[in-house]
């Protein structure tokens, strides 16, 4: 895409993360509160993940596990890393607000390839570098086809296992078919997608 388009994009993504941060602000308050009275710990929780260009950005999300707690990068339903605010975030993807300031600050898009961690890029390296020409986004394809992504693990003895085999690749096509639609058409309306997905 040209750089009318990036610009556009840019335009759209600061103006609805601050609109949102600043409409959603008790809400993500209450949220925080419940975090912090629910587990020990930080309200936030800060990891990386491949950004443009595969530079490094710390992701935020309302931290859903108990401190300390280890275990696969990848999260089925009823692991019990999670806690009950946890369940409740991870449910309505709450956990994921806080990403409106990655994406205020330019290190996401509202509508993006999901980022992920570096370990599970260096398994597709050709598929992932025209993904990350891109910056990552809340959401896209395949963060609506595979909303119910921990449901689908939970099935399995071993989540990351069938997570790098079989969902990260489905993942990844969807990816490279939103860059292959990748237009301010298509950005409003797989955010509208979401939101109604949300709202059900």
């Amino acid at each position: 895409m040209g750089p009318g388009y990036n610009r556009a994009k840019r335009a759209m993504d600061v103006i609805a993360s601050i609109a949102a941060l600043v409409a959603l602000a008790p809400v993500m308050a209450a949220l925080a509160l419940a975090v912090k009275l629910d587990s020990p710990g930080p309200v936030l929780f800060r990891q990386q993940r491949a950004g443009r260009g595969n530079r490094p950005f710390t992701i935020l999300k309302f931290r859903s596990m108990r401190i300390g707690a280890t275990g696969p990068l990848v999260t089925a339903a009823q692991d019990a890393r999670v806690t009950r605010a946890g369940r409740f975030l991870r449910r309505y993807k709450l956990d994921e607000l806080p990403q409106l300031w990655n994406v205020l600050v330019g290190d996401m898009s509202l509508v993006g390839p999901r980022p992920e961690v570096e370990r599970y890029v260096r398994l597709f390296p050709e598929a992932y570098e025209r993904i990350l020409t891109v910056r990552p986004g809340l959401t896209d394809f395949a963060a609506l086809e595979y909303r119910d992504e921990q449901a689908t693990l939970q099935a399995s003895p071993d989540p990351e296992s069938v997570y790098t085999a079989v969902v990260l690749p489905a993942k990844i096509e969807l990816y490279h078919l939103y860059l292959d639609e990748m237009s301010l058409g298509t950005d409003v309306v797989l955010v509208l997608r979401t939101i109604a997905v949300l709202l059900r």
